[in-house]
């Protein structure tokens, strides 16, 4: 076939195209949403590293360079100019608790920095209660979700670098468990404009295998159903296991920006936000700011205080509504996504100190506080 024919037939073809999507729009109804609500497993990985990730929102990821950046942009790792730890601890609703460790170490003259990270979410010894005894049996039962990750982080030139986080994902729910592997990863771009910092940051997290349980509570005694068409014959329960389902990992992907609104010796203003797309949700969005004064007096001494708003479409849903029934909630959910804190510490030379407080509002379910310590050396 000659090339003008080839052509021919492609222009054809593309000129067709409208018209059989037209005739298919009339035939086929599309979802008008097809949001995976509900379809992840180990949704701890979203709760954070810091009081002052906490208070910032997500828009943390583009001007984390301390020892939560493991957590929030493995890139920020690579800026880290000491080594250091962090330890944090965050009261959640229902008298849970999750808490957050890591530390990290520049190397290379500090091109280059290594970490390693753990978190823990869950609550223990609750009473175990069941349709025959509903008063309880006397046993306990306990939640425990935890995840380990290893860090790397590098700086490419002065002005860009990247990093990525290996973990591993632990779901231990009473006696049955499950495991996952997950990866993050990382980059920051740092530059001026106008004569002021700005930070830009590209970060995907937890990447990763299914979840999937198993273990005590899923081993059962069954019997094989007869055969259809054959005598039934009487037979003995043999050991099996129950088959749960694989869970997806909450995957996060996040675009933000930081702009030092002012930036001196003393004091600095930060603007950040960020955009959010997660596979079990509608697209978000966070804007926050902090105001830090440095080395006040010329004592070592440092102040910050900060705040944020984010918002999540998931959390707008009127369920009482759309289920055929008014609900009359308080001024609660107004404050949704509405996050503040504060930081004090001291630094001088490669020492420092450093202490964080946050308090988030989850609407409905109240407000929680995170605390967080931070040493460098």
């Amino acid at each position: 076939m000659s090339m003008t024919r080839i052509s021919r037939a492609f222009s054809m073809t593309l000129l067709a195209l409208p018209l059989v999507a037209g005739r298919l729009t009339g035939q086929v109804t599309l979802p008008s949403d097809n949001t995976a609500y509900g379809t992840t497993a180990a949704e701890f990985l979203l709760l954070g590293a810091s009081a002052r990730g906490a208070a910032l929102g997500g828009a943390y990821a583009a001007l984390s360079t301390d020892i939560s950046a493991l957590y929030y942009n493995p890139a920020g790792v690579a800026q880290l100019d000491h080594a250091g730890a962090m330890v944090s601890s965050y009261r959640y609703v229902a008298d849970t608790r999750y808490t957050w460790a890591g530390v990290a170490f520049p190397v290379s003259g500090g091109a280059r920095s290594f970490g390693f990270q753990l978190g823990n979410f869950g609550f223990s010894n609750q009473p175990v209660y069941t349709v025959d005894q509903p008063d309880g049996t006397g046993g306990t039962y306990s939640v425990a979700e935890t995840f380990a990750g290893a860090t790397y982080a590098q700086n490419f030139s002065d002005r860009f670098s990247a990093g990525f986080t290996g973990k591993i994902v632990s779901d231990k729910l009473g006696e049955a468990t499950g495991s996952a592997f997950a990866l993050d990863f990382g980059t920051s771009f740092h530059a001026n404009t106008g004569g002021r910092p700005i930070r830009a940051s590209f970060v995907i997290q937890n990447l990763g295998s299914t979840l999937k349980h198993n273990g005590v509570p899923l081993d059962v005694t069954a019997t094989r159903p007869p055969v259809p068409g054959q005598v039934d014959v009487p037979q003995e329960a043999q050991p099996a296991s129950l088959k749960t389902k694989d869970w997806t990992l909450p995957v996060m992907f996040r675009v933000g920006v930081a702009l030092d609104a002012l930036n001196n010796q003393q004091a600095r203003v930060t603007l950040l936000s960020e955009f959010n797309q997660p596979n079990n949700n509608k697209a978000g969005f966070e804007f926050g700011g902090e105001v830090a004064l440095s080395d006040i007096g010329k004592s070592g001494f440092f102040v910050a205080g900060r705040g944020s708003w984010n918002f999540q479409p998931a959390n707008n849903l009127d369920v009482g509504n759309q289920a055929g029934f008014a609900t009359a909630l308080s001024g609660k959910e107004s404050r949704q996504g509405l996050a503040a804190g504060f930081g004090v510490g001291y630094r001088k030379s490669a020492f420092g100190l450093g202490f964080d407080y946050a308090w988030r509002s989850l609407g409905v379910l109240g407000g929680t506080n995170f605390l967080s310590f931070a040493l460098n050396w």
